[in-house]
């Protein structure tokens, strides 16, 4: 439609005639330039469908300008005569600010529309369900018009928030009230709660009207926390010694009952004993004051008499240490005096016997010997019989102890034919020795055990050959007829002064040719007086030492005899 207003506007002229009235040259110049320019003008078959399609959208505008009502015609025509409606341009703009407002107003519509929605849902909310109003007003205060109502809700206003104010100032000055008492109810309960630990660690020591009456706390809950913590540990500690001490109590009362049950005072009967025994263990602390007070006097004269037993003690533990000591030394002596002679190989100079042992310290030793008179004591008054105590028994024991723990080591030579200087446990003789061997040590240590006597008798000789008596040996030749034994046994009873006197009814002329003096004897009987005899039948002196003179004699034959006949006790 522009494009043909613009062509009709272009062709068309002006003229202030009649058409009839223009000269035919100049309308052909006119028709000329307005073919020339429609045929500029002209378009092809995209521009006629694009003209179709601008025909059909005329079409369709002015079937929707059908629609509308004269008053939105009349406002269209009153706008086209504006400014607005001048050219497309201004009519465009004005489109688009009319457009602008058009949305301006659908949002204020819409925002107005939720607005009344929101107001009728308070309102029908707000609306008094039973009554017409929700309060009924005095007669001064009911608004007589808007202006009215408007004062009144200004002044209630101004009052509510007065008000507002007030409650707020009440509410701050109730909460600052639960919060002073929240805590003084939690100090309470920690107070409580302190207290209940130590009511609980006190088991009941104290009654209710007892705590009540006491003064409140003065400080704090932290300082009562560190007070009770304080006491508690304090209370732990001395319910720990409390405990300690009744286990103590306990147990002494147990001691106690058990030394008065012992069958050591079976025979003790005193009436405090009986009711140590029947009384239960815990009445017993109660009657110790008057079992003390009682038991004084007695413990004074005990404690005189085990004081008295004591020294007795002491006295005889100094008189068996001096009999150990003497035992000790006659020991050593033993040892000594079995020194053999010289000629007999390596036998020469050597001590029969050897007797090892270590000297006890003096105060172990009485320590030792105090034992064994306890354990002598102790042994007579379980069996209660004699108190007598066997003394060589008891002394012993006590040399045994004095010498514990390793004792007396004895070792003895072995004799054998070429008298080797081989020394034998003595506990070992009679699985080392035959019996010839054991013989001949017998009679070494007889020799060696009279030469000791004799020697602590004071009957040993200074000077001289000694003589320690004689020993009488009933057949030994059988047991013993080897020659290097008889001389071994003659040669240690020359070099100890005993006087070997060899009885036998075998007639080994190898054995008894060892001998200086040999005398037969018989068995005769006077049948008619009944009377037995023994007579000599001869005498043997092969090898009787020849008397030379100026030596001292020598007695190679018996020349008297004495008999001893022991009294019976």
């Amino acid at each position: 439609r522009g494009e043909r207003a613009e062509i009709a506007g272009a062709a068309e002229p002006a003229p202030a005639t009649a058409p009839w009235e223009v000269a035919l040259p100049a309308l052909r110049e006119a028709y000329r330039a307005a073919s020339q320019l429609y045929e500029k003008v002209g378009v092809g078959a995209d521009l006629r469908a694009e003209q179709a399609r601008a025909e059909s959208e005329e079409t369709a505008a002015l079937a929707e300008l059908g629609r509308l009502s004269n008053k939105v015609r009349t406002r269209a025509a009153q706008l086209l005569e504006g400014t607005d409606g001048a050219d497309a341009p201004s009519r465009q703009a004005a489109a688009a600010r009319a457009q602008e407002l058009v949305t301006l107003l659908e949002s204020r519509a819409e925002a107005a529309s939720e607005q009344l929605g929101r107001l009728r849902g308070d309102a029908e909310r707000l609306a008094p369900r039973d009554t017409a109003a929700h309060a009924e007003l005095p007669e001064g205060l009911r608004p007589a018009d808007a202006a009215r109502a408007q004062a009144l809700l200004r002044t209630a206003s101004g009052e509510l928030a007065a008000h507002t104010e007030a409650l707020e100032e009440a509410a701050a000055a109730h909460e600052a009230l639960l919060h002073t008492h929240r805590t003084a109810e939690d100090a309470a309960r920690g107070f409580e709660e302190t207290a209940a630990l130590l009511r609980d660690l006190l088991r009941g020591a104290g009654d209710e009207d007892t705590r009540a009456e006491e003064e409140p706390y003065p400080g704090d809950l932290e300082a009562a926390r560190l007070a009770a913590t304080e006491a508690r540990r304090s209370l732990r500690g001395c319910a720990g010694d409390l405990a300690a001490a009744e286990s103590a109590l306990r147990e002494t009362c147990d001691v106690l009952v058990r030394h008065a049950n012992s069958t050591r005072y079976e025979q003790v009967r005193t009436p405090a004993r009986q009711q140590i025994r029947e009384l239960p263990a815990a009445a017993l602390p109660e009657h110790a004051a008057a079992w003390a007070q009682a038991f004084a006097p007695r413990l004074r004269v005990l404690t005189d008499e085990l004081a008295q037993l004591e020294r007795n003690r002491d006295s005889i533990v100094d008189r068996l240490r001096g009999l150990v000591e003497s035992a000790l030394a006659t020991l050593r002596s033993a040892q000594h005096l079995s020194r053999l002679p010289e000629g007999l190989g390596e036998w020469s100079g050597q001590e029969f016997l050897r007797i090892r042992f270590t000297d006890p310290d003096q105060s172990t030793l009485a320590e030792r010997l105090g034992e064994v008179i306890d354990e002598a004591t102790r042994a007579a008054v379980r069996k209660n019989g004699d108190l007598r105590r066997d003394g060589m028994s008891l002394l012993l024991r006590a040399v045994a102890a004095a010498l514990r723990p390793k004792g007396v080591s004895v070792e003895i030579l072995k004799p054998d034919a070429v008298l080797r200087a081989e020394r034998v446990p003595v506990g070992q003789m009679g699985d080392v020795f035959s019996g010839g061997q054991l013989l001949t040590a017998a009679i070494a240590l007889y020799c060696t055990m009279a030469a000791l006597r004799s020697n602590d008798r004071g009957t040993a000789p200074t000077t001289g050959p000694r003589h320690a008596g004689t020993l009488f040996l009933d057949n030994p030749i059988g047991r013993a007829n080897a020659t290097y034994l008889l001389e071994l046994q003659r040669a240690v009873a020359d070099a100890l002064g005993v006087q070997l006197l060899y009885t036998t009814g075998l007639f080994d002329t190898t054995a008894l040719a060892e001998f200086p003096l040999v005398i037969r004897l018989r068995n005769d009987a006077d049948l008619r007086a009944g009377l037995k005899y023994i007579s000599v039948e001869e005498h043997l002196r092969p090898g009787l030492p020849e008397q030379r003179p100026g030596e001292e004699q020598v007695h190679g034959e018996i020349t008297a005899t004495r008999l001893f006949r022991r009294t019976p006790q």
